[in-house]
């Protein structure tokens, strides 16, 4: 495992894919931001009136939102087998990024309740030509993002590209709202 990034060492600003697509989360609809490092996408939405629920494996890049009414930090390792705190809760808007691992990709777009948003962004194959995450493990095979949540959530926008900041890379993206009414 230690070919996957530093979560905790990563961009300071939001995605631009998050920030293209985070508007349409519900207004005030609770957010789950999993996989959070220090919470660059959970602070925009709590900025933006959403109570945050952020997770991640080292929650110590938080500490500034202990307390907090609107905010739930969970510190957990999501990959142990057969663990998933989140079992029958829904949010507004479920966020992923530079994050994979696929045991519980299911889980995390059922975690998307009526009228929800998941925005999810990570790494696909190509990838290694630019460096870490190289591991198969944690990059997404051609169109694999798609396949996921295609045949459950209604897919707004989906594309794998290469970009060029915050640094080069290769990713998927994708935006697929819960159509279900309430």
């Amino acid at each position: 495992m230690t070919d996957r990034p530093e979560s905790t060492h990563g961009p300071t600003a939001p995605s631009p894919w998050v920030l293209r697509f985070s508007g349409q989360i519900p207004d005030g609809g609770e957010v789950i931001d999993i996989a959070c490092g220090a919470g660059r996408h959970g602070r925009l939405l709590l900025e933006n009136g959403h109570p945050v629920t952020f997770v991640d494996i080292d929650t110590s890049n938080l500490d500034d939102l202990g307390g907090r009414s609107d905010v739930a930090i969970i510190e957990t390792d999501l990959e142990t087998e057969g663990f998933w705190p989140f079992a029958g809760h829904a949010y507004s808007g479920v966020i992923v990024t530079n994050y994979l691992w696929r045991p519980i990709l299911p889980a995390i777009i059922e975690l998307v309740g009526p009228g929800g948003l998941l925005i999810y962004e990570t790494f696909a194959v190509g990838n290694e030509a630019f460096g870490k995450p190289s591991n198969p493990h944690y990059l997404l095979k051609s169109d694999e993002l798609l396949d996921a949540v295609g045949d459950k959530l209604e897919v707004l926008e989906f594309e794998q590209v290469e970009i060029e900041a915050p640094k080069p890379a290769v990713i998927q993206h994708i935006a697929a709202r819960n159509v279900q009414a309430n």
